[in-house]
């Protein structure tokens, strides 16, 4: 093979996969925002799960976007275990598209297409022109590359090495290994294909030839899936060991039956004269038939995914993100991003707030029986507080560097706002239990009239707190009226019982360093009434674009 049939062929390569590359993100920025709502509005339904895995894959021409996609939303909790089951089927049979019209022979038009793609990128400043035009320039470029890439293949068909190099991949392990690393290496299984196809067209390669590296690839394109997984929940791991349990269940099947019945033959004889056809037939009839095989014991891949990676036994919640995944920032595929980041925020905070609410729990009950190993447990959770909410102000600020839609960006700001009120709270828990410290290194304690009333601050702060702890964001407006009233029993109570404390102090119930402690207790308490209204007001700011009556802001 001459060097410049080398250098033709990997230019070819470089219009290929850029021209790809080019497609799938023109169709992202024209669709994505769409496709990322069809997602999020997903139900349990496994037909309805295929249909809009297929659909969103097909559009915008990456099942690897559509996998990072639904691991990033099983990581927030956008979307069930069993339903990304689903979705990932979906997603398999949609990547078949992009082979299929590789197998279409539009070559005489793709500089047509090419040229207008560009023009419309370059004459035209609508972003949504531009999008269709990265799309048709994309097409056209993707064909140039492919006949270049054929064209320059060609001189493989008479070189004695190359061809007993091919003749091995009629060996199925020989054939898988090889799709599957060329897939992961190059992370994409529509481009590995249609190089496959590209091959096939120079006539280079036969299907019988071909047959186990595709099989391969589609085990292959599963590492874009295991990157995105790298530092998220159990279960987005899980959902890619689903993918991968798939592919690979549905290569042990074709595998099966292509070694006990002529298979490849038979797909041969339906496109005789077009092994590119023959290719992207073969590559559709595998995942829609393991889809369909599959699709009954879809949930057994959960069961499955979930006994390879359990539960931990014990697993320490300190200086960890439960839910917050930074890498969301990182991966080329940006649709949904906004909602996963969210949703992620939502759940952070709904933790941070537990931990917050356990803090002033322990911190009430060390006024009434100091205990030095409580004492330090709080201590510790008071840093895990101050560290979630550090964490939150770095997530926030990632995401709205992102660029994301107003609507968006505007909840986004809105979690570091309640963070901000989630660690004050923390603070007053830490003040009221260093004053329980104080009490019990005085070896004093308050009268038993000041503990009943005590009792009572514990009661309402827990009521108050346990308002906020919902399942969905959309539920906060229905309980901002309620924690208002809550709020302003808390502060009628503060009153009196500063009026209470007075008037024990008068009688010399009480010594005057207790009731000064006491009194910065009381302050706490109404501190703590007064950020979670707070935190209700800033939703209800973000829901109504109006703010009423915030104390700390």
């Amino acid at each position: 093979m001459e060097l410049s049939n080398i250098f033709s062929m990997l230019g070819g390569l470089a219009l290929f996969l850029y021209g790809m590359n080019m497609m799938s993100n023109g169709l992202e920025l024209a669709a994505g925002n769409k496709m990322k709502s069809i997602l999020e509005k997903l139900t349990s339904n496994r037909i309805l799960g295929v249909l809009v895995g297929a659909l969103v894959t097909a559009v915008i021409q990456s099942s690897s976007a559509t996998t990072v996609m639904v691991v990033g939303f099983v990581n927030s909790g956008l979307m069930s275990l069993t339903s990304a089951v689903w979705v990932i089927m979906g997603a398999n049979i949609g990547t078949t598209i992009t082979g299929q019209l590789i197998a279409i022979n539009i070559t005489a038009l793709a500089p047509l297409f090419a040229f207008i793609g560009v023009a419309m990128i370059v004459f035209f400043k609508s972003k949504k022109l531009d999008a269709i035009g990265t799309v048709i320039g994309g097409l056209g470029i993707l064909f140039i590359g492919m006949e270049t890439m054929s064209k320059a293949m060609v001189p493989l068909r008479t070189m004695p090495e190359f061809v007993g190099l091919i003749s091995k991949f009629q060996n199925p392990l020989i054939g898988i290994i090889v799709g599957a690393l060329f897939t992961a290496l190059i992370q994409s299984s529509s481009a590995s294909v249609g190089i496959l196809q590209a091959l096939a067209k120079s006539g280079v390669m036969t299907l019988s030839s071909s047959i186990y590296v595709l099989f391969g690839q589609n085990i292959g394109t599963c590492i874009t899936s295991v990157l995105a997984s790298i530092g998220t929940s159990k279960n987005a791991k899980r959902t890619t060991i689903i993918h991968l349990s798939f592919n690979i269940i549905g290569t042990v099947i074709f595998v099966t039956i292509s070694l006990l019945f002529p298979f490849a033959h038979l797909i041969e004889s339906i496109t005789p004269n077009n092994v590119a056809a023959q290719i992207a037939n073969v590559h559709t009839i595998f995942n829609i038939t393991t889809t369909l095989l599959l699709l009954p014991i879809g949930t057994k891949l959960v069961d499955l995914a979930t006994k390879i990676l359990p539960e931990d036994k014990e697993e320490s919640e300190h200086m960890s993100l439960k839910y917050l995944d930074f890498s969301i920032f990182e991966n080329d595929f940006h649709i949904g991003t906004s909602a996963i980041a969210n949703t992620q925020l939502f759940n952070e905070t709904q933790h941070m707030l537990n931990v917050a609410n356990h803090n002033v729990k322990r911190a009430f009950e060390l006024l009434d029986h100091f205990d030095q190993e409580k004492y330090e447990r709080l201590l510790k959770d008071e840093n895990y507080i101050n560290y979630l909410n550090q964490q939150i102000i770095d997530f926030t600020t990632a995401a709205i560097s992102n660029e994301f839609p107003t609507e968006g960006s505007q909840t986004i700001v809105l979690f570091l706002k309640l963070s901000s009120d989630l660690e004050r709270i923390g603070d007053h828990a830490i003040n009221i239990a260093n004053r329980a410290q104080r009490l019990a290194e005085d070896d004093t304690h308050f009268s038993q009239d000041a503990l009943k009333e005590i009792s009572i601050m514990e009661s309402l702060c827990n009521n108050i707190l346990d308002e906020l702890i919902i399942m969905d964001y959309d539920e906060f407006k229905y309980i901002v009226d309620k924690v208002d009233v809550m709020e302003d029993n808390i502060d009628k109570t503060q009153h009196q019982f500063a009026v209470n404390q007075l008037i024990r102090l008068k009688e010399k119930k009480c010594s005057t360093e207790n009731s000064i402690i006491y009194t910065k207790i009381l302050t706490d308490f109404e501190r703590i009434g007064d950020h979670v209204v707070n935190i209700c007001e800033w939703i209800e700011f973000n829901q109504t674009g109006k703010l009423n009556n915030t104390r700390l802001i």
